[in-house]
């Protein structure tokens, strides 16, 4: 009767168990010199890394079993996630097969019979995957030579390595059975060693080619742990990047690191010093795949910039300060290597919109953006240096408190015959209307302001506005990199909201919506603010609004960078879109998630673009190429942006950009409760 199956370890090795002194000793110098990356990037600026834990630890769960063990993010592109998740689900089994052989022969026996079987089975599993994800890696990186791939010798020696520990640990699997005599019985069950075995039945001496190789395999599984040391984060990137994704910061993901103005030494970053803990660790996080430039609407309109060349080019900087492969951490000085000019040009710094893309692509956690801004904040606040077209902005804002240089309507004209409530004091409204300066003192969305006031009177909203008391939110300063001017702006608006006893907040602008909601509460400001699209959307669903006519149009929608990836609101728009057309609308090519910036972010409204393609042609060009009749928007800038790419590239006989409130206050049924038209009440011109 056939015994039940089993494996002796270190079968026909002598002195085998030295590996168990060679690999702690190889595993303590990986944890050491990942100790010493940690001494590395605290040379950064102290801010909130280290803060809220609890609330790091509960995200982090998430994170970790949401993108981490089931790849969520990774996979969103098919085949390099399918690759690296073969490779990444194929090693956990792998190290469970042999955690299970050390928990068995040293703990507890338990490892023979059918889970014996099993464990063998899902350990062939596990390599198969791996190899397989290997050679998808292979094929991808040296034949289909992606353009966002750029390669290096760590590259094909990292993937190499892998390869020959996985693939010697087979074939020795395989001469193993040879040598033991396995019972086909067992052994079908490790089928790859299996297969192997085939190879060596019949040959002599397999015990020392056994014996010879178990010992080359074991060696290079520990220098492999070794190579990872000294190379980190090459290999590393598995350990440093959890490390990161901890770590990444709990406020709300439209909110920007707050400079306290009165303490700062300096302002923003110019050396590798000045950036934060949490920016340093991205450069070491960074795998180079290249997913935040396929996304970047500024690389792919031929701008200077690449997220991800960028933070490479920062990573020389930190390493600098390093010495014995990366063993040794030095202090940087105060002649250590400026950034701006050195290591990363100006035109590379205003080319970014602040889409978030690169950051909301980023399987690693790292946030590209965050540099960015941090430069522009130098740039501005230390050396006075920004294009010329943002100072006229800045200017204005500083002076008249908003950005629009030239505008001769006042913050009230759009509300004409509306007879709107400006509010004076506590009590008198249920929502305040937060018009914002384009929408307020730009032509083109004055209408679409009207078109706002025109829906809540149509649904009995009790609601009003600042009037000539709101001033511009300060978003375009903050993202140019003014931050002082931006919180002088956010303070006085908060004091301002507060002594008008504001609770709830309705805005037509993503930029406003996302500062309001997402950083004034910084300042003190805690407001619950609500997107027009979202709240017309309820109207819609409580029945307060009603369509009376279907507007036959073919129209798409184009999801702003801060109302979509910003906030997450996405759903909304597109409700209100199918309730006018009478069916969804038709998506371009970059929607939701990856959605193609219009061009105007990042205080890009107020710039000259003059290197490349215009982002907003290219975003209309896509609403061109899938027929659509209405490219319709929920943003100021965004819409501003289309109309003057639909005049550019003549096809307004086919092409009109509209406001969704523009839209649906064209079809809306009539409805008593939108009162007698009538000047603004309380307005001051």
């Amino acid at each position: 009767m056939l015994e039940p199956a089993h494996r002796e370890i270190f079968f026909n090795i002598q002195f085998g168990w030295l590996i168990y002194i060679l690999a702690p000793l190889a595993t303590l110098l990986l944890i050491f010199a990942v100790f010493q990356r940690f001494r590395l990037w605290r040379i950064g600026q102290k801010d909130d890394t280290f803060s809220n834990l609890n609330q790091k630890i509960k995200a982090f769960v998430r994170t970790a079993t949401v993108d981490g063990i089931f790849h969520k993010k990774i996979l969103s592109d098919p085949y390099p996630g399918i690759m690296h998740a073969l490779i990444f689900w194929g090693a956990l089994l792998l190290l469970l097969g042999t955690a299970m052989d050390v928990i068995s022969h040293y703990i507890y026996e338990f490892l023979h019979g059918n889970t014996y079987l099993a464990i063998s089975f899902l350990a062939d599993l596990g390599g198969v995957m791996i190899l397989v994800g290997l050679i998808m890696a292979v094929y991808r990186r040296y034949f289909q030579k992606p353009e966002r791939l750029d390669n290096i010798p760590a590259d094909s020696v990292g993937l190499g390595l892998v390869f020959i520990v996985v693939l010697t640990g087979f074939i020795l699997e395989g001469m193993r059975m040879v040598a033991a005599s396995a019972p086909d019985e067992w052994a079908q069950w490790s089928f790859l060693g299996y297969g192997f075995s085939k190879a060596f039945t019949g040959t002599g001496a397999i015990i020392g080619w056994y014996q010879g190789l178990w010992w080359f395999h074991s060696v290079l599984v520990v220098g492999v742990i070794g190579y990872m040391a000294f190379s980190l984060p090459k290999l590393a990137h598995m350990f440093i990047s959890p490390f990161n994704a901890f770590l990444t910061s709990t406020a709300p993901k439209g909110a920007l690191r707050t400079i306290a103005i009165e303490e700062a030494e300096t302002f923003g970053a110019n050396r590798i010093q000045d950036f934060p803990v949490k920016d340093l660790m991205d450069l070491d996080s960074c795998t180079r795949c290249g997913r935040c430039q396929d996304q970047c609407p500024a690389h792919l309109t031929d701008k200077p910039l690449s997220p991800k060349k960028l933070v490479q080019d920062l990573k020389p900087l930190l390493v600098e300060n390093t010495g014995f492969f990366g063993l040794k951490v030095k202090k940087p000085g105060d002649d250590a290597k400026t950034i701006i000019g050195d290591a990363i040009t100006e035109d590379q710094i205003w080319s970014c919109t602040t889409c978030r893309a690169c950051v909301e692509q980023c399987p690693a956690f790292v946030a590209p953006m965050n540099k960015i801004i941090e430069m522009r904040r130098n740039l501005v606040l230390e050396q006075t240096r920004f294009p010329e077209t943002a100072m006229g902005a800045l200017r204005s804002m500083e002076q008249r408190g908003h950005p629009w240089r030239g505008t001769m309507a006042t913050r009230t004209d759009w509300a004409d015959g509306l007879n709107v409530t400006e509010v004076s004091g506590p009590g008198q409204i249920d929502v305040l209307y937060w018009v914002g300066c384009t929408a307020a003192l730009e032509e083109r969305n004055i209408k679409v302001a009207t078109a706002v006031g025109k829906l809540l009177k149509a649904a009995g909203v009790n609601f009003g506005i600042m009037g000539t008391s709101e001033m511009c939110c300060g978003e375009p300063a903050r993202r140019i990199g003014n931050e002082y001017l931006f919180q002088t702006l956010a303070q006085q608006n908060v004091e301002s909201l507060k002594a008008l006893g504001v609770k709830k907040i309705v805005t037509a602008c993503p930029h406003c919506f996302n500062t309001i909601k997402n950083e004034y509460p910084q300042f003190g400001g805690d407001f619950e603010v609500v997107h027009h699209t979202e709240f017309i959307a309820g109207l819609l669903r409580e029945g307060k609004l009603r369509v009376g006519r279907v507007l036959d149009k073919k129209a798409t929608y184009h999801d702003s960078c801060y109302l979509g990836r910003y906030n997450g609101v996405y759903d909304a728009p597109r409700e209100i879109l199918g309730q006018v057309t009478g069916s969804p609308p038709v998506e371009m090519e970059h929607r939701m998630a990856k959605s193609f910036c219009c061009g105007a972010g990042g205080g890009r409204m107020w710039m000259e673009e003059q290197i490349g393609k215009r982002i907003n042609h290219v975003r209309t060009q896509e609403a061109v190429k899938v027929n659509a009749e209405i490219l319709a928007s929920a943003c100021p800038y965004c819409l501003q942006m289309f109309e003057d790419a639909i005049k550019t590239l003549e096809v307004e006989g086919s092409l009109k950009a509209m406001d969704l409130a523009e839209i649906l206050a064209g079809v809306i049924e009539e409805s008593p409760t939108a009162g007698p038209k009538s000047p603004v009440a309380g307005a001051t011109t």
